[in-house]
């Protein structure tokens, strides 16, 4: 199901979707780990308090960072779970609709072993991509 359109074109859509917040945060990392090198280079340079300063300054940054990052996966699993939600129940109705039009009464996810003149799987996969 992963391979099929509808999956795919999901996952292009959650791309887009969050391609400009996952930029923010990439350039936010390398914002932080330009300043980390910076006060690391001129430290021996700094008077104490510049140093505390730049510290502080770093350690604002680094939690920004981290606040970020972690909205942005939430937000990201949020957003997947919601799509493979909305792909779960289309495949269930074509599915049902596929075994109600071929009178299969039983439909598994997985076998062990099945005959290929059983298996509905690219009969959903066609009508998904519909």
């Amino acid at each position: 199901m992963r391979e099929s359109v509808p999956a795919k074109a999901a996952e292009a859509k959650l791309k887009v979707e969050f391609q400009k917040r996952g930029e923010e945060l990439e350039n936010l990392a390398k914002k932080l780990k330009a300043t980390a090198e910076k006060y690391e280079k001129d430290a021996p340079l700094l008077s104490e308090s510049d140093r505390v300063v730049r510290q502080r300054e770093i350690t604002e940054l680094d939690q920004a960072f981290k606040r970020k990052q972690r909205s942005y996966n939430e937000d990201v699993n949020q957003r997947q779970n919601e799509e493979i939600a909305s792909l779960v129940e289309r495949a269930q109705k074509v599915i049902k609709q596929i075994a109600e039009a071929e009178k299969i009464d039983l439909v598994l996810q997985d076998s062990v072993y099945h005959s290929a003149r059983i298996d509905i799987t690219d009969k959903v996969l066609k009508a998904l991509s519909k």
